[in-house]
């Protein structure tokens, strides 16, 4: 037995030098990671990365993985106690019918001893697939604690660059005419749009990293809208960022037909167009609300 663990910790090690994320098929895996003896973890994302299987969340997380798979391999805390493995849906079917799995991408942690339990399977929907949640997680399972290196991105940087680059243009070439700068309706809109990103969830996306929406594996069904009131998706956001952005125009035109001194029957249409924007949309947007927290009373017009 210990001559077996011996070789299978040498040919893990020997997999890891070559490539930081370890690729199984279905017999390496039941091997590897499955069948004892075994003295060390193994960390596996069950993905299906193929271009036929139209999976763009399984890009993002793999991208995701190899910045945390990297960052343990070359760290000097590097030992032969954790490894980081790849189950392609491709490469290893069997596997995915073995653990009745119909979804990816997704994130098991197989201890040392014993079976895997309800904590070893990462919640990707709640938390996201970012590096630093995934070393989170590893942490608290294995106790290892890896720090995320990630390689230099100057894209941000480079974008300030050119965006201050842009309104200094812009002010140069309007130097002798500043009074745009004093346009209140441009900053009230300049404002509704950082208003609009923040209560939509963009800030929640930036940091959680969550996929874009969900397709369903077995019926191709695609789910924009998460049904549960701890995570959401980005194309969730940008749906309430639209309903939310309809709901002010609507409040707008309420407001112009109140106040302008126009004639009666235009101010009656803008104040109907108004009406039924802020009556319609809010709807929508109370029913998206009724979805996710399930057993709240209340709805109008769209249950």
């Amino acid at each position: 037995i210990l001559n077996m663990l011996a070789e299978k910790v040498e040919q893990m090690m020997e997999w890891s030098s070559r490539r930081s994320m370890i690729r199984m098929n279905g017999d390496k895996f039941r091997r590897f990671v499955k069948a004892p003896p075994r003295n060390y973890s193994v960390i596996v994302m069950f993905t299906a990365l193929q271009p036929q299987r139209q999976c763009s969340v399984c890009r993002q997380a793999n991208e995701e993985y190899q910045v945390l798979a990297n960052s343990w391999r070359y760290s000097s805390a590097f030992s032969n106690k954790l490894f980081f493995t790849v189950v392609d849906y491709d490469e290893g079917a069997d596997v995915f019918q073995q653990l009745n799995m119909n979804s990816a991408p997704t994130f098991m942690h197989f201890p040392a001893k014993g079976k895997p339990k309800r904590a070893d399977t990462f919640d990707l929907q709640r938390i996201g697939f970012a590096s630093e949640q995934l070393a989170k997680w590893i942490a608290d399972r294995t106790d290892v604690q890896i720090r995320v290196f990630r390689p230099p991105n100057y894209s941000g940087t480079i974008a300030l660059a050119l965006l201050v680059s842009l309104v200094g243009g812009l002010l140069y070439l309007r130097r002798n005419n500043l009074e745009f700068i004093y346009n209140k309706t441009g900053w009230a809109m300049a404002a509704l749009c950082v208003v609009f990103a923040m209560t939509s969830g963009q800030m929640w996306n930036h940091i959680r990293g969550p996929p874009y929406a969900h397709k369903n594996p077995q019926n191709g069904q695609v789910s924009y809208i998460h049904g549960s009131s701890q995570a959401q998706f980005v194309a969730e956001s940008h749906i309430i960022l639209l309903l939310n952005a309809a709901i002010t125009m609507g409040m707008v035109l309420l407001n112009e037909a109140a106040t302008s001194k126009g004639e009666v029957g235009k101010r009656r249409i803008i104040c109907l167009v108004g009406l039924g924007l802020v009556v319609f949309f809010f709807s929508f947007l109370l029913s998206i609300f009724r979805s996710k927290y399930h057993g709240y009373p209340y709805s109008f017009l769209i249950k």
